[in-house]
């Protein structure tokens, strides 16, 4: 008779444990969960959903509902408020994502979204933050994206070879800020190298081209085009010291495209710097 009343209590804890966090509310993280290195959790928060993987896409916008389909790691983590606190309310989860975001250089996307973009080194990391209407549940979508790896040689006599047999040449290894014309230092390299050719071969001038994809409007990106072309320029002559003569800066947007802009593969195609010999 004792054996079976422990037994019974024994399943009567068993029970209580696998229950509890039904009942009261979960009070840890999930198996197997983490917080993503960027990005941690608001105060009296347990991971609830939790999923990473090496290769997936997500849909990210802008406040003009331009629809960016972002691919690389990915992580989905969900988070739960635990029992007895009061939640916070959404737009206090929402405004606490976004300060941290700026803090650390970021841009937002769109605030009611809430969608954001990281630039660290040389990776992209997107945020879609879904919060519920009273802030007791959020749930963050992060996608890794590798920028495109530069693409020409750091050779200058292949690159001057190129422009002269087909009279222009598309770079890849120029990279502007989000929906910007400020360069970044990943640029030094590529733009060290079209120096060294200008710089060899005395007689060589160039328009300097911008390509965007179609993203938006065709005046905006014709616009941001010429803007990233004009720093371009600004660069080759104000750092590498190129003379201003043997350059001009041209965008045309989104008008030249070498790639499909359905896909975002043909879209960072299209996104580039084009040189172009001028007689």
């Amino acid at each position: 008779m004792k054996k079976k009343y422990l037994l019974v209590m024994l399943l009567l804890i068993i029970f209580f444990y696998a229950t509890s966090s039904l009942i009261f509310g979960q009070e840890q993280d999930i198996a197997g969960s983490r917080d993503h290195p960027l990005l941690g959790r608001m105060d009296h928060y347990v991971i609830d959903e939790y999923k990473e993987l090496d290769y997936d896409s997500h849909e990210f916008y802008d406040e003009k509902d331009n629809e960016y389909i972002i691919e690389g790691h990915k992580w989905i983590i969900g988070y739960t408020l635990k029992e007895g606190y009061e939640p916070p309310g959404q737009l206090k989860v929402r405004k606490n994502y976004i300060n941290t975001v700026k803090e650390i250089g970021g841009k937002i996307l769109w605030d009611r979204g809430v969608y954001m973009m990281v630039t660290l080194e040389e990776k992209e990391i997107w945020i879609d933050l879904w919060v519920d209407s009273d802030g007791s549940d959020y749930r963050l979508t992060m996608v890794e994206k590798t920028v495109m790896e530069q693409e020409i040689q750091a050779d200058p006599e292949a690159l001057s070879e190129d422009l002269k047999t087909e009279g222009h040449v598309a770079i890849y290894g120029i990279y502007f800020e989000y929906d910007s014309a400020t360069l970044q230092s990943e640029s030094e390299p590529t733009l060290e190298v079209i120096s060294q050719m200008l710089r060899q071969d005395h007689a060589l001038a160039m328009y300097i081209v911008g390509h965007t994809d179609m993203t938006g409007s065709l005046a905006y990106n014709r616009e941001l085009s010429q803007r990233r072309a004009e720093s371009v320029v600004n660069a080759l002559v104000n750092t590498y010291g190129i003379s201003s003569s043997r350059l001009q800066a041209m965008g045309v947007g989104p008008l030249c495209p070498i790639a499909t802009n359905q896909s975002e593969e043909g879209r960072q195609l299209n996104r580039r710097v084009e040189l172009v010999e001028r007689y």
